[in-house]
């Protein structure tokens, strides 16, 4: 019986290792990385704008 589930441990990992997806290698120049980093930035910033683009319209001020 343990020989039946040491053949079956070790077919489950190569299974397992064959489908595993490993992770490409990130191969952006430097000036691309900083341009991706400045869009970036530039996103974050209209988010945490409290009058963006897709907000609410903000209602005036009635002055009596």
């Amino acid at each position: 019986m343990n020989k039946r589930l040491e053949k079956r441990h070790k077919r489950q990992v190569l299974r397992k290792r064959e489908r595993v997806n490993l992770s490409q290698p990130d191969v952006r120049t430097p000036e691309q990385l900083k341009a991706a980093r400045a869009a970036s930035q530039r996103l974050t910033g209209r988010r945490s704008d409290p009058h963006a683009a897709y907000s609410t319209p903000v209602k005036p001020e009635v002055v009596s």
